[in-house]
């Protein structure tokens, strides 16, 4: 396992540095009490890639995230049989800006900022993702969101996009996820990778967390990459 070279890390926000469940369930437990929010909460997660990737495919012309959410949530609601009204509704789509962070989140990127430039890359807007780290201490060096690029993960522009606006090689960042999907993609436009175990993003549902053994780095919290990456 080794980051030789690397100068930048570029991490996923939405379940590698935040527990999104916790925050978004709690949400929904508050605003909308009628329905399982466990469930309410893993069905609006399971619409976040479907939606993106129709804005990559150029079916939807470019929408922020938080327009994307909101459809979706819509869209889950109706099928919980709930009307939440526009206040509820504005709620619970900005309750993703305060999602809490692991508990070895801010510890581990200020650690790894002893080493590297250490950057948000997201499908979050920029506006999204600094309310996310004001609210976690995240020490982020740069924020990369998708409104910089007006594209989405997998796309290149994002990976490719950070690098340039960094003037790095693509190689010499390395994206940090858990979700190997978002490696496999970094890593076919150049990047390196590390992979990061979250067992519990879903909230106790299955989840592969065995990476792939094509990553450069292994870990099981950012913690651990610190170690690993010698910071």
């Amino acid at each position: 396992m080794s980051a030789a070279g690397v100068k930048v890390l570029a991490f996923d926000t939405f379940g590698t540095v935040t527990d999104w469940f916790t925050g978004i369930s709690g949400a929904v437990a508050r605003i909308l009490p009628e329905v399982d929010a466990a469930e309410f909460t893993r069905e609006w997660r399971r619409r976040y890639a479907p939606i993106l990737a129709r804005v990559e495919s150029g079916e939807l012309g470019w929408r922020g995230l938080d327009d994307l959410q909101t459809e979706t949530l819509h869209d889950v609601a109706t099928l919980f049989g709930v009307a939440p009204d526009d206040d509820q509704v504005r709620a619970l789509v900005r309750a993703w800006r305060t999602i809490p962070g692991w508990p070895d989140a801010a510890e581990g990127i200020r650690r790894l900022k002893r080493g590297f430039i250490v950057c948000a890359l997201s499908n979050g807007s920029v506006a999204l993702l600094t309310d996310m780290a004001r609210h976690n201490d995240f020490a982020w060096d740069v924020i990369g969101g998708s409104d910089l690029w007006h594209h989405y993960k997998p796309a290149r522009e994002t990976y490719c996009g950070l690098a340039e606006l960094l003037e790095v090689q693509p190689s010499e960042v390395m994206m940090v996820a858990t979700h190997q999907n978002d490696l496999d993609a970094a890593r076919s436009f150049g990047l390196r990778t590390a992979f990061v175990e979250r067992p519990d993003e879903w909230g106790g549902a299955p989840k592969d967390d065995s990476g792939s053994p094509d990553n450069d780095v292994h870990a099981t919290d950012l913690l651990d990459l610190a170690r690993r990456l010698g910071c």
